[in-house]
């Protein structure tokens, strides 16, 4: 007789892709002729750093009781009561996706990292309900 344990809770987590880190390491590699060519040109070493150190700090987690947003420095956990709607923000030409934000019941608008469009089914379903799924299933 083989017990299982409770079903494990849902949660989600969006986060940037890992692949970044393959671009900033190969922006040091090819940033290291100019880096060594002159005194304090090695500080061109800190924007793949902070690539690096972004992607892997940042994100978003959301579980049945609240969502955590992770920033480099900090963060927040907002419980689903405090968030009345989602905002969907402009098309971004950088990361070619549109945004979403959090409009808290207090008015005050929360971005959401790493949470496009294409992952609010994903977001309805964790919530347990308190959003609705836009895709009406």
């Amino acid at each position: 007789m083989s017990t299982t344990g409770p079903d494990p809770v849902p949660r989600a987590v969006f986060r940037t892709s890992p692949l970044t880190i393959l671009v900033a390491l190969a922006f040091a590699f090819c940033a290291t002729p100019v880096a060594l060519g002159g005194p304090y040109l090695w500080l061109l070493y800190l924007i793949p750093i902070g690539i690096i150190v972004w992607t892997l700090r940042v994100r978003t987690v959301a579980d049945p009781d609240a969502v955590t947003i992770r920033r480099i420095v900090g963060g927040r956990r907002v419980t689903w009561p405090e968030i009345s709607s989602l905002r969907l923000g402009q098309r971004s030409r950088i990361r070619g996706r549109a945004g979403v934000s959090a409009v808290l019941t207090d008015g005050a608008e929360l971005s959401l990292p790493a949470v496009g469009v294409r992952d609010l089914p994903q977001l309805a379903a964790v919530s347990g309900g308190r959003l609705p799924d836009p895709a009406g299933e």
